[in-house]
């Protein structure tokens, strides 16, 4: 078998193993607020959005507050699948919501969406 071909075979190999492992993970396609966005102080909703079915009843929203502490958020049960949401009254600072959601296919992934609030 020329060199070539044997190259173009890996190449394919490993190009779809990537893209297995990818449809296997919920991906996080966007968020509100997005990632390092500036939002007015008060009423925030967050929501966040997969590229996969969201099991709401096994994933959790973290909210990290500018001292560093920490409070878990109720996931609102009236959404989209692909979709976690929650809603909170924050004043000025440095936030961060951290996920960790299970998509139905068993999967478990995490990540972190840092924004900041700021006065009216």
């Amino acid at each position: 078998m020329p060199a070539c071909i044997r190259w173009i075979a890996l190449f394919t190999l490993l190009l779809s193993c990537g893209v297995g492992s990818a449809r296997a993970h919920a991906i996080l396609e966007g968020s509100e607020p997005k990632i390092a966005a500036t939002v007015a102080e008060g009423d925030v909703a967050l929501r966040l959005r997969f590229n996969s079915r969201i099991d709401h009843a096994r994933s959790v929203l973290t909210l990290i507050r500018p001292d560093r502490s920490r409070t878990t958020l109720p996931i609102a049960a009236d959404t989209a699948p692909e979709i976690v949401a929650s809603r909170i009254a924050l004043t000025p600072g440095g936030y961060v919501v951290r996920w960790q959601v299970l998509a139905v296919d068993g999967h478990i992934t995490r990540g972190d969406v840092p924004f900041t609030v700021k006065g009216r």
